[in-house]
This record gives structure tokens, C-alpha cells and sequence, in this order.
């Protein structure tokens, strides 16, 4: 059996951490980080049985700024 590397991007949500990987489009959910990545590697090997896939473009990961507005409190 073939092995290949994925990439996961984890994120909390409330008390969850959500994993995706990003070249399949799966994702999955737990309440540790290692749950939800546990998790994503089960659901992305149940997902490549039933679509095989041949090859795998690695993501580009960057970071970007933008502008955020100040929040404005109204006294009355």
C-alpha cells in the first residue's frame, strides 16, 4: 500500500477543534488536537477508498494582512 503526506489545517471552533486537509476536502472534528486529527486521517482514508486519486498538488501556505474596522460602542 501506498502512503502520502497530507496537509491538516486546525481550527477551534467553541470547544471543538476542526481538521481539514486541504488537497482532499475532508474534514473532520474532536475535542483534542489530536482527536481531530485522528479523526481526519480516518475520514480521509475512508474517502480515498471509495476516490482514488493518482497524484496530489502540495497546498501553498502564506499569510496576508487586511484591515479590520474598529468596533464602535454606543453610550446610550
Amino acid at each position: 500500500m501506498d502512503t502520502k503526506v497530507f496537509t491538516a489545517i486546525i481550527h477551534k471552533e467553541k470547544d471543538l477543534f476542526v481538521a481539514e486537509c486541504s488537497e482532499i476536502g475532508t474534514i473532520s472534528q474532536g475535542f483534542t488536537i489530536e482527536e481531530a486529527l485522528s479523526n481526519l486521517k480516518e475520514a480521509t482514508e475512508l474517502y480515498l477508498e471509495e476516490f482514488p486519486i493518482s497524484s496530489v498538488n502540495q497546498p501553498i501556505l502564506t499569510t496576508f494582512e487586511v484591515s479590520i474596522p474598529e468596533l464602535k460602542i454606543s453610550n446610550t
